[in-house]
């Protein structure tokens, strides 16, 4: 009997778009350098799948700017430059400005009890140290944010742009103070919406997006040296 890959019995277009997620996330966690080739003959070997989902996968790569084909040559890495990911933090600014605004307006007992539960989970989180499972929580406690609006298209919008930005901030959480100020951020912004503040809760989750930005920017500043 043949082997199965871990993708077995899905339609080429769903499994393009699983090989698009595994790639992406691979890209941005730095695990291909910039410039690196991407073979799509090796690739296929190693996720034991044929070369037509990859193919798929990285012209939505292409198409996202995280790669390059360039003809009679192959595809290249792209990754982002400081100029694409402090583009990527002033629209963040901009709509969670917005969305918290409008979640406040919006919010109801069982959004505001997920968030406070997300909280306390980062408290228990921060406690231990424990950097990975932070970074998943800050993703969700800012979805839970977005959720709160109960705008289907304004949570996916944000979710768009919230992904390429948490994935590049994970680097402004590696030191132990920056754990713990997030930590107190993250607070500060829960008391506003609480407290059905519209202004300071615009104010203070704007704060805490240009502390993580200045963060991210020593990160890229201090590898690129």
């Amino acid at each position: 009997m043949p082997s199965h890959s871990l993708f077995e019995q899905v339609s080429h277009g769903s499994l393009g778009n699983k090989i698009f997620d595994i790639l992406r996330e691979r890209i941005l966690n730095d695990e291909y350098e910039n410039g690196q080739k991407l073979n799509e003959l090796s690739l296929a070997s190693e996720l034991k799948i044929s070369r037509t989902p990859i193919r798929e996968a990285l012209k939505q790569l292409e198409l996202e700017g995280l790669v390059e084909s360039i003809p009679n040559k192959g595809v290249y890495v792209k990754g982002f430059s400081p100029r694409d990911i402090d583009d990527m933090f002033e629209i963040r600014l901009l709509l969670e400005g917005l969305a918290i605004q409008l979640a406040i307006d919006r919010m109801d007992e069982i959004h505001l009890a997920k968030i406070k539960e997300v909280f306390e989970l980062m408290e228990f989180y921060t406690l231990k140290k424990d950097q990975d499972k932070i970074n998943d929580l800050n993703i969700l406690y800012h979805e839970t944010i977005y959720q709160a609006t109960q705008s289907r298209y304004f949570e996916q919008l944000l979710k768009d742009v919230h992904y390429y930005v948490s994935v590049t901030s994970r680097h402004s959480i590696k030191r132990p103070e920056r754990l713990e100020g997030a930590l107190k951020e993250h607070c500060a912004i829960l008391e506003t919406i609480i407290a059905g503040d519209k202004d300071q809760a615009k104010e203070t989750i704007q704060k805490h997006i240009r502390k993580t930005q200045l963060q991210v920017r020593k990160y890229y500043a201090n590898r690129n040296k």
